[in-house]
């Protein structure tokens, strides 16, 4: 059977315990430090990924103006404008839009980047360094669609030229999630890599050339 005596020191030191908050500083610290950490790293992350957005947006534009200056990116894309299904035939230099059948209305051709192209390696080269790391030539889409409002017959094939970026992702440096699990005791999946929105721009290919007469 216990003393009396022990029994009240016992009940004295429980008391002391339970009372004690020297340790309760080092709790909220290491709950505040990591409130501050997620805030700094989700501010410096979202603030690239907002700079990533704008950069494959202007990417995106400058990729399409090249396009529509340069030879076709995509193999099969004619290269001159032929005579349509017209009755009479009309006669070269006509504009296609100048009745229903001047000019073919040939297949769009669509296709993936290649650096095996010399257009296409040319537009990655000048759009890299505005693209998010890891992006490859491959996820740029070339797009060639006829539109009879341009060109002339007998003179350069001027399609509407579309160049996209696909199945972008971008990939944050910061411990986010694991600051979410720290702080809530749950799996987070913030901070993984995410998919950028699909980024598309067309331009009508510029035609320079001075046609033939025939």
């Amino acid at each position: 059977m216990m003393a009396r005596g022990t029994l009240s020191a016992a009940k004295s030191r429980a008391r002391a315990f339970w009372a004690d908050e020297s340790g309760a500083n080092l709790v909220e610290f290491s709950l505040v430090v990591t409130l501050f950490l997620f805030l700094l790293f989700a501010i410096i992350d979202f603030g690239r990924v907002g700079n990533a957005w704008v950069g494959a947006n202007k990417a995106t534009q400058l990729a399409a103006r090249l396009a529509a200056v340069r030879p076709p990116a995509c193999p099969g894309v004619p290269t001159l404008t032929v005579r349509g299904t017209a009755s009479p035939a009309a006669n070269f230099g006509s504009l296609c839009r100048a009745g229903a059948g001047v000019c073919s209305s040939p297949t769009a051709v669509i296709c993936q980047g290649s650096a095996a192209n010399a257009t296409a390696q040319e537009i990655f080269t000048a759009v890299r360094p505005l693209v998010p790391a890891g992006t490859t030539i491959g996820q740029m889409r070339f797009s060639y669609t006829p539109d009879r409002d341009l060109g002339f017959l007998g003179g350069p094939y001027v399609p509407m030229v579309t160049v996209e970026f696909t199945s972008v992702t971008f990939t944050f440096v910061s411990p986010l999630g694991a600051l979410v699990t720290a702080m809530t005791g749950s799996a987070s999946t913030l901070g993984r890599a995410i998919a950028m929105p699909g980024m598309s721009v067309s331009l009508p290919a510029e035609d320079l050339a001075l046609g033939m007469d025939g």
